[in-house]
This record gives C-alpha cells, sequence and structure tokens, in this order.
C-alpha cells in the first residue's frame, strides 16, 4: 500500500473518532513526537487513550485534511482539528515503513498577531484554526 493511502487511512479513523483504528495504522512502539509541547507519545496504547481522554465538551472532533504531500516514504499533513468549541492546525510528518506509520512528528503551531510595521508589505491571510 502507497504512503499516501496509508496516511490517508489515518485520517479517515482520525475523522471516525476512531482512536483505536487511527493508532491500528503505527507500528507497535511508534514514538509520535509533539515538539511544540515538548511531549513523546509511546506505543499505540498510549497514542489511542490520549485522544480518547483529550479535553472536549462536544466529545466529538472533527478532521479537515487540507493537503497531504508524499515523497517516497514521508508524508506531511496539514489538517485543521475541532470539537466545535475548540480548534487547531497541526502539521504532522509521517515516516511509513513496510506498511505502517513508523514515525510521526506534529506540529501544533499557535497563531499570533503580526507585529506592526509590516502593513505596508502584507495583506491579511486566513489565520490558523
Amino acid at each position: 500500500m502507497s504512503t499516501r493511502l496509508i496516511v490517508e487511512g489515518f485520517w479517515t479513523a482520525m475523522r471516525a473518532n476512531d482512536w483505536q483504528s487511527a493508532a491500528e495504522h503505527f507500528i507497535e512502539d511508534i514514538a509520535v513526537v509533539w515538539p511544540c509541547s515538548g511531549e513523546k507519545i509511546i506505543g499505540r496504547k498510549n497514542f489511542a487513550d490520549i485522544q480518547a481522554a483529550y479535553p472536549s465538551n462536544t466529545h466529538r472532533w472533527t478532521f479537515e485534511v487540507h493537503r497531504i504531500v508524499v515523497d517516497g516514504d514521508t508524508a506531511v499533513s496539514e489538517v485543521t482539528v475541532s470539537d466545535g468549541e475548540q480548534s487547531a492546525r497541526v502539521i504532522a510528518f509521517s515516516t511509513v515503513r513496510h506498511g505502517q506509520i513508523a514515525e510521526q512528528v506534529e506540529y501544533w503551531p499557535a497563531g499570533y498577531e503580526p507585529p506592526s510595521g509590516r502593513e505596508e508589505f502584507t495583506q491579511p491571510a486566513d489565520r490558523l484554526a
């Protein structure tokens, strides 16, 4: 199966809020790294458990995949995640080996106000959601 299909399958399972199925796309001892918060999730079970326990008042997450770019065994996904009350953008780098995601690094950037003094050089653009 291609890198694209494996990563698309992962996001399809996430869209269904089926954390166990999403975790099955990983090798057993996956390390999912969140550099922005300095955390590393080790193993499928911990990944599924942290997804199930993530704070939400609505208890239902949506995943809007904006794009997936593939180069060999690496895919980069840009996805907006929301529960209807909170929203965030993730940029995920997934490395596929032998039909499963063997490494994943997820960057969860936060939007910010642009510094003053650049207005004459820029135009407004959609903000991270």
